[in-house]
């Protein structure tokens, strides 16, 4: 295995939580899942996006940054894979989508200061599933605050992303998820533990599932 530190990315309904559990399974890796039930302004940010945005933010990324903090300062030294099924700099783009200028220039600057002190995973898995997959899969899991989400809120999620992914020359394993099924189709998850034996360069490496 050439990757200690794998994090898993993609838009709201892609499937990163349902591969992160099933990847640390199958590589008894250590797991840090995105505590986003815990961020009271959630539900409040779907009712009303304006008004809070920044402390739904600000929340998010306090909580992210204590859990990858608490990675790098304690790290298992018998798990030697770690799965995340978030990337830090999510806080940055979900910032720039939900923010008005002003607010995300503040927001920046406490994220580049939070972001020094933490380490960038070995390889990005990031799942690209068409936003009508995605509206399927948010209804299938029947969160009640989620349910009203646009599609073009959904559509900026996901040019942000991809913006960012082609910006930024890390390694990165781009998947096209729109039909995957990580539970019940076993041929997904194998092509991409097959793909992770591989030793990529820098730069996007593109999956179809079979």
């Amino acid at each position: 295995m050439n990757y200690h530190f794998i994090a898993i990315e993609g838009n709201i309904g892609a499937g990163k939580t349902t591969l992160s559990h099933i990847l640390s399974k199958h590589y008894s890796a250590r797991l840090i899942l995105e505590e986003f039930a815990d961020n009271p302004f959630l539900p409040k940010f779907y009712e009303n996006p304006r008004q809070y945005a920044f402390p739904l933010e600000l929340f998010f990324m306090a909580e992210r940054f204590k859990q990858q903090k608490d990675f790098v300062m304690q790290k298992d030294l018998f798990q030697a894979v770690t799965i995340s099924d978030y990337l830090f700099t999510k806080c940055l783009l979900f910032a720039k989508v939900n923010l008005p200028e002003d607010e995300f220039r503040l927001y920046q600057r406490l994220f580049d200061i939070m972001f020094q002190q933490l380490i960038m995973p070995d390889i990005l898995i990031y799942l690209h599933s068409p936003v009508s997959k995605l509206q399927e899969n948010i209804r299938k899991r029947n969160r009640s605050y989620e349910q009203k989400i646009p599609d073009d809120y959904l559509f900026s999620i996901q040019e942000t992303y991809t913006h960012y992914i082609k910006q930024h020359n890390f390694k990165t394993l781009f998947i096209d998820a729109s039909n995957a099924d990580f539970l019940g189709n076993p041929d997904h998850v194998k092509a991409i533990t097959d793909a992770l034996e591989k030793d990529y360069e820098h730069g996007q490496h593109y999956l179809v599932l079979p």
